[in-house]
């Protein structure tokens, strides 16, 4: 049925069934999933000492650079968000407002304050970090149809995008970034507040991230990464706003996973502005996504080009959210 982790040479691309996938016997998969984690812990050991790193990365930086300067403006230009708990006086309902006791027994109704939270002014200082999470699509499919369209190379691209775009706003945004896959909801990139320092710590994540896609196995967790990621923004109390960034290559139909559900999941918690970023079009599956998600939570960037408008459509999302 095939090998125990893939390999990708240009050859034509041939899908084998679930169904075939089912008949393969327990012990086959077994020695097939054994011989793939030696393979991956091998991949790891190389990445430490590749010859050639600096070239890898400015082969995925030059296809974005300019791109990188066009979210490094939006990223500085981004105001304060954070709402403030404040008192409204001349209220029709609330608790009885002392210093209107008089105007009530002259007739005025409108004599009750009460707590409501009110945006900052325009301007106003940012007291507290943003968080932003970017969720990677390192799934099996992202590497075998890399050769196809290129989606994985995209997914690099975008990882190193944002690495430079983010680089010297550290006091502003704190961001972590995690990959999903058939093997993992929550695989860890780089750690929250704790990006890579240099060009070489940042091959190493999106080497990282070409290795688990290349020797994870088959499946999909978009659904429970991206549910995951949100609460974990959520729950990030001292933050002026919360974003989850979810890349994916859109293979979601061959795994039953239906439109209705990702738009729960990206709207489910009003805190967090989440935003999907379809990298892969294979049959057009992107964008019949994005035709059934609601407005403004999804893109698809079949060009890396493309990123700095995901950006803005998540953060003019955040603006009418808060209008």
């Amino acid at each position: 049925k095939g090998g125990p982790y893939r390999l990708s040479d240009g050859n034509a691309i041939h899908q084998i069934s679930e169904q075939e996938k089912e008949n393969v016997s327990p012990e086959a998969k077994a020695a097939a999933k054994a011989m793939a984690a030696k393979a991956f812990a091998t991949r790891l050991a190389e990445i430490d000492m590749s010859e050639h790193e600096a070239n890898q990365y400015q082969a995925l930086l030059a296809p974005v650079a300019q791109q990188v300067n066009q979210i490094r403006s939006l990223l500085s230009s981004r105001e304060a968000r954070a709402t403030e708990r404040v008192w409204l006086s001349r209220q029709s309902h609330g608790e009885l407002d002392d210093a209107r006791i008089v105007d009530g027994v002259a007739g005025d109704s409108n004599v009750f304050r009460r707590r409501a939270d009110a945006p900052p002014e325009a301007g106003a200082p940012q007291l507290r970090p943003k968080h932003l999470s970017f969720v990677m699509d390192v799934s099996g499919s992202m590497y075998y149809f890399n050769g196809y369209d290129g989606r994985l190379e995209r997914s690099l691209q975008c990882a190193v995008l944002v690495f430079e775009a983010m680089r010297g706003f550290e006091e502003r945004y704190r961001y972590r970034m995690v990959g999903h896959s058939g093997d993992s909801v929550d695989e860890p990139l780089v750690k929250l507040g704790l990006p890579p320092q240099n060009e070489k710590e940042q091959l190493r994540v999106v080497q990282r991230m070409v290795a688990h896609s290349q020797f994870c196995s088959s499946g999909d967790h978009t659904l429970e990464a991206a549910r995951l990621a949100i609460a974990s923004a959520a729950a990030q109390t001292d933050a002026d706003e919360r974003f989850v960034f979810l890349f994916s290559d859109a293979n979601l139909e061959r795994y039953g996973v239906r439109p209705a559900e990702l738009a729960a999941v990206l709207t489910a918690e009003p805190s967090v502005h989440a935003h999907a970023i379809f990298l892969g079009d294979v049959g057009g599956q992107a964008e019949r996504l994005q035709a059934l998600l609601p407005p403004g939570t999804s893109s698809v960037c079949l060009d890396p080009s493309t990123l700095p408008a995901a950006f803005k459509a998540a953060l003019a999302d955040t603006v009418l959210r808060n209008a």
